[in-house]
């Protein structure tokens, strides 16, 4: 089968899904097996400013919110099982979205945006899934692969790693606004892995070219 960006097919499809699960997966074990987690107020591993390599990982959802941060009456245990089934279910659903649009031949940005949002959250599912079994904790430590007594969690227990971060800019919020007076603001402040970059831009693809993409199926049928 040929290798075509231009209008994607099955197997185009499979190589960019594979190269970027090798990225996002490469990137997090390295990590993983060459730093601890970098604590609050500790140095980043590699700091530019305007970008920052650190380790930290997530056990929730986007920007660390948690599935019990709006469900109290589920322990922690409880929502991270929740989240990582509700994760398995919905890439069932996006993997077959993507190949249905491979069939129909759909607009091909649209089957870009599918693939990408697929090895995004592919990437941090196997995290959710696999990573609490196969790595010991990183807390004040180089986690290692396989530990001989186990890792930090059962399946479906695992944490997201995420290490890039680009805080932009930083101000002082004025003395005089409610709530939020004084204290300092980082733009973009979040940590975030190279899973959730393709989820972003796939997300973006479909926001921003939305009239090109779902106005070329229309006119198809």
């Amino acid at each position: 089968m040929n290798f075509r960006v231009s209008n994607i097919n099955l197997f185009t499809a499979t190589v960019i899904i594979f190269s970027l699960l090798m990225l996002d997966q490469g990137s997090k074990i390295f990590i993983k097996l060459n730093y601890p987690l970098s604590l609050y107020g500790s140095n980043a591993i590699v700091d530019w400013g305007f970008f920052k390599l650190l380790f930290v990982e997530n056990k929730g959802m986007a920007m660390g919110a948690k599935l019990n941060d709006f469900l109290p009456f589920f322990s922690d245990k409880t929502a991270k099982l929740f989240l990582t089934i509700f994760r398995l279910v919905a890439i069932l659903g996006i993997g077959y979205w993507l190949l249905d649009n491979i069939r129909k031949e759909s607009a091909n940005l649209f089957r870009w945006a599918l693939c990408l949002i697929f090895a995004g959250a592919l990437g941090n599912i196997i995290d959710s899934v696999f990573y609490g079994m196969i790595f010991s904790h990183s807390y004040g430590q180089v986690a290692t692969l396989f530990p001989e007594n186990g890792g930090y969690a059962p399946i479906f227990q695992g944490h997201v790693v995420d290490m890039l971060q680009f805080p932009l800019v930083s101000w002082n919020w004025p003395d005089w606004m409610p709530w939020i007076g004084g204290q300092q603001y980082t733009f973009f402040q979040y940590v975030f892995n190279i899973a959730d970059t393709a989820i972003s831009t796939g997300v973006g693809i479909l926001i921003v070219f939305n009239k090109k993409i779902f106005g070329n199926s229309t006119s198809k049928k």
